[in-house]
């Protein structure tokens, strides 16, 4: 049988803090990242309505 001690418990912690790292990291690049999309879209829209026409 297997039985829980400490070091089980903290490594689990550990592996739970390095998983919400994670999706924290993953969450602020995709939130990022959508801006940087959504301001290039801006710019395209943006000098094609200023283009000299």
């Amino acid at each position: 049988m297997s039985e829980n001690t400490p070091e089980d418990a903290t490594a689990a912690a550990d592996h739970e803090k390095w998983k919400e790292k994670g999706v924290a990291l993953r969450a602020f690049f995709y939130i990022f990242g959508t801006h940087v999309f959504a301001g290039f879209v801006w710019l395209l829209f943006y000098l094609g309505q200023h283009a000299q026409k």
